[in-house]
């Protein structure tokens, strides 16, 4: 994986802080990356969250009413 376009800033702080763990910079950015996500895991984002929290940033986004038909009642002869 190549990560391109990193401010320069950016890429000081995560030196420094691979630095302090002892690390890296590589391996600083596998730990950020493996404790942000099992985090959102941990605290239950799912998929269906994650775009919602996505969208809800922005603005939200209205969709049209879709029409449906009454649930047919099903006899299974028992």
């Amino acid at each position: 994986m190549t990560i391109r376009n990193l401010d320069d800033s950016l890429k000081h702080r995560l030196r420094l802080r691979a630095a302090q763990h002892g690390r890296s910079m590589e391996e600083e950015v596998r730990d950020i990356l493996r404790s942000t996500l099992s985090a959102e895991v941990s605290q239950g984002v799912d998929a269906g969250q994650a775009i919602h929290q996505r969208f809800a940033r922005l603005g939200g986004v209205d969709l049209p009413a879709v029409s449906r038909e009454a649930i047919r009642d099903v006899d299974f002869g028992v």
